[in-house]
């Protein structure tokens, strides 16, 4: 009995140190060692530092029974051959964002974030309650992949550019770092988007490669140092208003595993979601003000026009997608609806209160 109501108090997201672990170490067998691959450089802020915590509850929850060692980008794959390295077995298991396969798997996108999507809290609602795990897990079985909600950034900000947007007009010709959905609808409103690792970020907006970069928030934006090579940064997060960190593990090494270490690695999975998101919200809020009050940035909103244009353009691509590909138009249907359904009580609740809130500062 103590023992489900373990289980059942880990299952609702608890995200603190683990208590005890999970399996009985007198009856382990022996030690079984996998490999993590990252998109993030070793030990990055919450990125990479929510991947080792990953790794380490899973040890700790098997009681020593499961280890696994976590790769930085680069030191065994580049950081954006995660999803092949995992899905052939090259390592067991992975740490990434689905939208950097969307060359691979054009649905995979919906499991990081949609432009003008949901929050993190719907987002996890989905994914937990209204079926969207199990079409993601259907939709990386072809691939040879079983795929975890290992964490979430929180809403991020609309980038960094070197220049003041003033009106649509301004926005034309930039050549822009925006992956995902988000950096489609980018293009639909005349921006050149491009897909590169972050730690090439610095150098490609210092040579001129890149005018405009999003990256996370301010937490990993104050470790890659982005302040120093733009001095606007952009509110107006429409692009992932929610962007769900993965970890992927291997299919054959998943089936193989027994059902108590499955538990563990599912169980540590939801622990390590809920902390990350805890995580940004405390460092995001210090980081913020180190950024405006020790370097001077210039925080600012991408006016009407801009945010006009780029809901337009989001609804064209997310409607063309759904259009072209099957899988896409299944899961955005399913996103979709789910994202119409909880709204109703976000309005009225969160939303309507945060409106209250911000009236009644001061």
């Amino acid at each position: 009995m103590e023992r489900r109501n373990f289980l059942k108090t880990l299952g609702a997201g608890t995200a603190g140190a683990i208590a005890a672990p999970f399996v009985n170490t007198a009856s382990a067998q022996e030690t079984i060692t996998w490999n993590m691959v990252t998109s993030w450089p070793k030990n990055f802020p919450a990125l990479g530092t929510g991947a080792n915590d990953f790794a380490e509850r899973i040890e700790r929850m098997s009681g020593g029974r499961m280890r696994v060692r976590v790769h930085g980008a680069g030191e065994l794959v580049p950081a954006l051959e995660v999803f092949d390295a995992v899905a052939s077995g090259t390592a067991e298991m992975g740490h990434s964002a689905s939208y950097y396969w969307r060359g691979k798997v054009a649905a995979a996108q919906y499991f990081t974030a949609v432009p003008f999507g949901m929050t993190t809290t719907e987002t996890n609602a989905w994914l937990y309650y209204g079926g969207g795990q199990a079409l993601w897990d259907e939709l990386y079985a072809e691939h040879n992949l079983k795929p975890f909600a290992v964490g979430n950034t929180g809403t991020q900000m609309g980038g960094w550019f070197k220049k003041e947007i003033g009106s649509l007009a301004d926005m034309q010709g930039l050549k822009l770092r925006l992956p995902g959905l988000a950096g489609e609808a980018m293009n639909g409103i005349g921006v050149t988007t491009l897909t590169i690792p972050g730690s090439e970020i610095f150098t490609a907006m210092q040579t001129g490669v890149l005018d405009a970069a999003d990256w996370v928030g301010p937490y990993n934006d104050l470790a890659f140092g982005l302040h120093q090579v733009a001095d606007y940064y952009y509110t107006s997060a429409w692009n992932e208003p929610s962007a769900i960190l993965e970890g992927t593990v291997n299919l054959d090494a998943w089936k193989a595993l027994p059902d108590d270490l499955k538990a563990v690695v599912s169980e540590a999975a939801r622990a390590s979601n809920l902390a990350m998101i805890s995580e940004f919200a405390y460092r995001n809020a210090e980081a913020l003000q180190t950024l405006v009050d020790e370097h001077g940035v210039k925080l600012r909103s991408f006016p009407d026009d801009v945010m006009s244009a780029l809901h337009e353009s989001s609804r064209t691509v997310l409607q063309n997608q759904a259009d072209n590909d099957e899988a896409s138009r299944r899961i955005y249907t399913a996103y979709r609806d789910f994202q119409q359904k909880v709204r109703s009580f976000t309005d009225v609740g969160e939303f309507a209160y945060l409106k209250a809130r911000d009236r009644l500062r001061g």
